[in-house]
């Protein structure tokens, strides 16, 4: 069993992970550094699903390992406006 853990954005990821995750991880915090997106408080959860590698950013990127590829898929979430069924009425 292996233990995820918490780290703060422009911190270094843990050793754990594979190469192109943590490249994967430096990537989408150099966008966010590109876009000034404030960061302070954000930080990435890593938690082991079957043995690979899925990390979280609290904004709800997710990156996930595929191992038989030794690749990285990054997923960001995409911000939506509301429509007329979103909204309290």
């Amino acid at each position: 069993m292996q233990l995820g853990t918490r780290w703060a954005v422009g911190d270094e990821s843990p050793s754990t992970l594979p190469e192109v995750v943590g490249f994967a991880v430096q990537t989408v915090e150099e966008e966010l550094v590109a876009t000034d997106v404030d960061t302070a408080d954000w930080r990435w959860t890593l938690t082991w699903l079957e043995g690979k590698p899925v990390v979280e950013l609290d904004d709800g990127t997710i990156i996930r390992y595929n191992a038989s590829e030794d690749s990285a898929t990054v997923t960001q979430p995409v911000p939506q406006d509301p429509d007329e069924f979103d909204l309290d009425t």
